[in-house]
């Protein structure tokens, strides 16, 4: 079977996931720290690469900060805001970890609280009946499944939300494409850079609360925010600014 066109097709921008050449000049601080290379063991106990994300995707809002959190959630809970494409790790003294995230479609089709059911490193994917009767074309030859790796859309790591003992086919997960990272994805739930989800998924245990909130209570915790030419997040009052300003 020839994966290659099927991956184009899904948008999972396997590209960026390709060898960068040797860097001529002294690492960045990204490349060194958090967001620099990884080697990983795979499903199979083989080494993944994982490249260090390139300083342009790490935008303020895109990449992890402690900041000061005003929401009502205890600490330990994990808080998704798919409308302001945050994640937060709430932690004790009014603060939080948060994380810039991309999310799909399916990324508002939950919302309340559930808990993390599974967790798994390299997870295998599998289209559900609907993708495949609906798109036969496209996820007919992946209906067995897509082994974990680097050709997998969930990316290094995924955490499962359940409600009680039922799935609710909602994921927190890595990506392959960190491109995508602070923008609005035509597939997947709530995508994390590979480097945030795997350190995520190495403090937090199964059982762990999660929020996901709704378009209202995005709004009143995180302002108005509008969407640029570019496909990230920028509160409102920010744009307007920028809009107003002369051209230099």
């Amino acid at each position: 079977m020839r994966l290659a066109p099927l991956m184009l097709a899904m948008g999972l921008g396997l590209a960026a996931c390709a060898p960068t050449p040797p860097a001529t000049t002294a690492p960045t601080t990204a490349e060194t720290g958090i967001y620099g290379a990884r080697t990983d063991a795979g499903p199979n106990g083989e080494p993944i690469e994982i490249n260090a994300v390139r300083p342009a995707y790490l935008t303020e809002r895109n990449r992890r900060q402690r900041v000061a959190y005003n929401g009502p959630d205890a600490p330990g809970t994990i808080v998704v805001d798919p409308y302001a494409r945050f994640l937060y790790h709430v932690l004790e003294n009014g603060e939080a970890m948060r994380f810039g995230v991309a999310v799909g479609q399916a990324g508002k089709n939950f919302q309340g609280n559930a808990t993390i059911g599974r967790k798994h490193a390299w997870p295998s994917w599998t289209p559900t009946a609907n993708m495949v009767r609906t798109q036969p074309d496209l996820y007919g030859p992946l209906k067995g499944g897509l082994a974990g790796g680097v050709n997998n859309p969930l990316g290094s790591r995924a955490l499962y939300l359940y409600k009680g003992s039922r799935d609710t086919m909602y994921r927190i997960h890595g990506t392959m494409d960190p491109s995508s990272i602070g923008k609005a994805t035509s597939a997947g739930c709530i995508r994390l850079f590979n480097q945030d989800i795997m350190d995520l998924f190495g403090e937090i245990p199964s059982g762990t609360r999660v929020k996901v909130r709704t378009q209202g209570e995005s709004l009143a915790l995180e302002g108005p925010l509008v969407e640029l030419p570019n496909g990230y997040l920028a509160p409102a009052h920010e744009a307007q600014t920028a809009e107003a300003a002369p051209a230099q």
